[in-house]
């Protein structure tokens, strides 16, 4: 059983997704959420999901993301996670974290990669007149948004889609593709799920 800890900064719905997915014959349990933010929605969600939960606030180490993480490491590997799910983390991660767990960091990005790095995707993908827009989960590597795609889900953009009614058809996506994608990496298959 692969066991996950899964790092937010927010409401921690693609959290919530994750956490919900892994039962029964599920190849992976969730150990850990950990998050940048203390005052994070997502950490009562996930103690109310049974879930233990970390904070390591980013802010009193302003600049120095090494000493941050540095911090962030301990309850992580305290936990002893086999596999990391970024879910909504808004936290850079240096290189030598990443390098640290190579191979087990997820992310998911609300855009078809390799469209749309960064942020703002939606607003980018409607200024591009683009006929579809969706989401992608990577492995994480020191370049931003760059990983090896694991998965992606596409989305068609309707007329008369703002930023924000895209946005909400790409989450509900996100919450079905992410533990899809969780579920066939700790079953130990790299083959990317297309939805």
């Amino acid at each position: 059983m692969k066991r996950v800890a899964i790092l937010i900064s927010g409401g921690g719905s693609n959290m919530v997704a994750l956490v919900r997915s892994m039962t029964g014959d599920h190849p992976a349990r969730p150990v850990l959420v950990v998050s940048n933010d203390p005052a994070a929605a997502g950490l009562t969600r996930a103690r109310e999901l049974g879930v233990a939960t970390a904070t390591v606030d980013h802010r009193p180490f302003g600049r120095d993301r090494a000493a941050f993480e540095a911090e962030l490491l301990k309850p992580i590997l305290a936990a002893e996670p086999d596999i990391l799910c970024l879910a909504g983390f808004m936290r850079v991660l240096t290189p030598g974290f990443v390098e640290r767990f190579r191979g087990r960091l997820l992310n998911i990005h609300p855009s078809l990669l390799p469209k749309y790095p960064g942020l703002d995707t939606h607003r980018r993908a409607l200024d591009a007149g683009d006929a579809e827009a969706g989401c992608t989960v990577h492995e994480v590597t020191p370049e931003l948004d760059a990983g090896p795609i694991l998965g992606q889900a596409r989305v068609p953009v309707l007329p008369g889609d703002t930023a924000d009614t895209l946005a909400r058809r790409v989450l509900a996506k996100e919450h079905v593709l992410y533990p899809a994608v969780l579920r066939r990496i700790a079953a130990g298959d790299r083959t990317p799920v297309l939805l």
